[in-house]
């Protein structure tokens, strides 16, 4: 039997194969294969755990090897492939090498010294690897078998310790057989997910409430038309307009994801650790809120095994920035390449790695350093210096590819006039879903991935809405990308009323999204 563990290095990783051999000598452990330091201490862990579980530990001198050798071998997930492989090295009374290999096996789990098992990080991406390999059988540490699970076709056992471990490793009945067979639409839903029009919600939570936003009707209207169509979105305003408060609910807003979209995104959270014990497929999608003072390595990712950044973290769902002028200059301009090919490329030391990086972005954040540019209510104590260097740290090419742009004003409450309600969440859902339906029925994907030949086959105006993109064309220097912006975005509202064609409203509507570089009335 060959044993095969895991190595982590940042998407993808590596399969790697543990090797024993027990030959005459002074008793002593040597590993051999490029492993680090939580790899060479598993000696010790290995040793003790063997011996506290009642097995002899052989009086031999045992050489572990770890292959491919040139691929390094890092964390402590090592440590219970290595002591099944000592104990089976031992029972065959011979080297493992000299063994035929009826199949193979995956194994992961962090020892204690007691010999019980740990939890360790990546447990999804190391059995999708596996699977595409062909090992069909997996030992993982009892807190990972749902993970371990999703991966249909995959013959999972949960070793609470390392006796159960060994036991289990030569005895096929002991793995649970496959996933039975369910509907790939229902497998992995929340059991409190909201149907509407047959698009999948999370539940409804009433600190995501969007009753709770009152008086700013076109910003709410702005998050709607964002979350049917998957658009950029920048809202500026006064501090205490309630722009952040209504961004922070916007994943009330988007509609669960598609299975092959909730893949990618299960796996990376398997990755960095982050996997919701409760959830053994991430149906709801991410919502990422980093701190204004992240490192551009804290937002694409990096580090020593190269690990998911926020922008990573956030694929196929929103990426929120709160107070967006506050973050480095190098951090925003990070985001226009992920941006427009959804794919971040990292290299460390000779060995890279892609992550997917489709996200929506939110950026929130004030008109001026003082807060109160264009405010009615308060005087701006800003240069217009200060508010052109303020702005430029954002530049042109990265508010180019935000699609909606909201001015919110502080709301006034006037008790003699009779204003509308503000809308729920449930009834904001309704033209989302419809919009959604009709997205996943015509391209299978949102409209703000539509390719520049999908704009033109999908993006049909009528003569009306072609004269007012015209108009604000020349009226306002849209670049190419701005008028790819504007047809897609209006497909979007144009969605939400089922309509076929873009109608002059729709696109009315979008233009006056884009009208205004930031909103502002000043050339930036």
């Amino acid at each position: 039997m060959q044993i095969f563990c895991f190595s982590p290095f940042g998407f993808e990783g590596a399969l790697v194969s543990v090797e024993v051999d027990l030959r005459r000598g002074i008793p002593a452990v040597d590993i051999v294969g490029l492993a680090d330091g939580a790899v060479k201490e598993s000696r010790e862990r290995m040793r003790s755990a063997i011996r506290n579980c009642g097995y002899e530990f052989p009086p031999e001198r045992v050489l572990i090897s770890l292959s491919p050798a040139d691929v390094r071998k890092e964390g402590a997930g090592f440590d219970l492939a290595i002591a099944l492989a000592v104990l089976k090295a031992k029972e065959d009374g011979d080297s493992v090498l000299e063994k035929p290999e009826p199949q193979s096996v995956l194994v992961m789990g962090e020892l204690e010294l007691n010999g019980k098992v740990r939890p360790v990080r990546g447990i999804n991406a190391a059995v999708n690897t596996a699977f595409e390999k062909g090992i069909t059988h997996c030992i993982v540490p009892s807190g990972n078998g749902e993970e371990a699970r999703e991966v249909r076709g995959m013959r999972v056992f949960e070793a609470e310790n390392l006796c159960q471990a060994f036991r289990a490793l030569m005895d096929p009945e002991k793995y649970c057989r496959k996933r039975e067979e369910v509907d790939d639409e229902a497998n992995g839903l929340p059991k409190d997910a909201v149907n509407i029009e047959g698009i999948y919600f999370p539940a409804e939570r009433p600190e995501l409430e969007y009753a709770e936003v009152k008086n700013q009707q076109n910003l709410v209207r702005a998050l709607q038309v964002a979350a049917a169509g998957g658009h950029n979105l920048i809202a500026f305003g006064p501090p205490g307009c309630g722009k952040s408060l209504a961004l922070q609910k916007f994943q009330a807003l988007l509609p669960l994801l598609e299975k092959e979209q909730a893949i990618p995104v299960t796996r990376i959270y398997s990755i960095a650790g982050l996997l919701p014990s409760d959830q053994r497929l991430m149906r709801i999608p991410p919502f990422r809120q980093p701190h204004q003072t992240a490192s551009i390595e804290g937002m694409c990712g990096g580090g020593l095994h190269c690990s998911p950044g926020e922008i990573s973290l956030a694929h196929n769902g929103v990426l929120f920035l709160d107070e967006g002028a506050e973050f480095k200059s190098s951090v925003l301009q990070m985001l226009r390449v992920p941006l427009e090919s959804g794919m971040i490329s990292l290299s460390r030391a000779g060995r890279s790695t892609c992550y997917p990086a489709r996200f929506q972005l939110l950026i929130a954040t004030n008109p001026c350093p003082c807060g109160f540019y264009g405010s009615k209510e308060k005087l701006c104590l800003c240069s217009s210096h200060s508010i052109e260097q303020y702005w430029r740290k954002f530049s042109g090419p990265l508010l180019d590819r935000v699609d909606i742009r909201v001015q919110v004003d502080i709301p006034v409450f006037d008790e003699n006039k009779n204003s509308s309600p503000p809308l729920s969440t449930s009834e904001l859902r309704k033209k989302i879903a419809v919009a959604a339906k009709v997205q996943k029925e015509r391209q299978n994907k949102r409209n703000a991935s539509l390719e520049p030949s999908e704009v033109i086959e999908y993006c049909k105006c009528t003569p009306s809405a072609e004269k007012v993109l015209d108009d604000a064309k020349a009226k306002y220097s849209f670049s190419p990308r701005a008028v790819s912006s504007c047809l897609k975005t209006a497909r979007t509202i144009a969605d939400m009323e089922n309509s076929d064609f873009i109608e002059e409203g729709h696109m009315m509507e979008t233009v006056m999204y884009r009208s205004k570089e930031g909103g502002l009335e000043i050339d930036l």
